[in-house]
């Protein structure tokens, strides 16, 4: 039964290093990810903001970027300028006789994030596998 052959492994184990190393590095390149993607959406939504005096661009703010107990990643967008929400979603005027329209800055940033998403990620995870994978 010795005639059968011989096989080199060579390859298949280092494929096995290359994806032991992604799967050790995966949580790090998902931050990294969710940075990026955060920032764009900062630049997305200052440019959508109406500026008056400046405080309301300057408020957007990024929180800290966290890692989830399920191996996601979770990070907030805010502006603590007190009348944000209002200039976001719209709001009745001061002597309530009508309604002035939202501006849906971080909405409509979102949504166009959203549609740029796939792109984005797809563009991340080749340069990230070809890394891993020595291509």
């Amino acid at each position: 039964m010795s005639g059968l052959g011989s096989f080199d492994f060579s390859d298949v184990k280092k494929l096995q290093k290359n994806l032991q190393r992604m799967q050790k590095e995966f949580p790090a390149f998902m931050e990294d990810c969710t940075r990026e993607l955060a920032g764009r959406l900062l630049a997305k939504t200052i440019a959508r903001t109406p500026v008056l005096t400046g405080d309301l661009r300057r408020g957007w703010q990024i929180g800290q970027v966290v890692r989830l107990p399920g191996g996601g990643v979770h990070v907030e967008i805010t502006n603590n300028v007190e009348y944000a929400l209002y200039v976001e979603f719209g709001h009745v005027t001061r002597l309530r006789t009508g309604w002035v329209n939202g501006k849906f800055m971080l909405t409509l940033s979102e949504q166009e994030l959203e549609r740029e998403l796939p792109g984005i990620m797809d563009r991340k995870l080749k340069k990230y596998m070809d890394k891993h994978m020595g291509r």
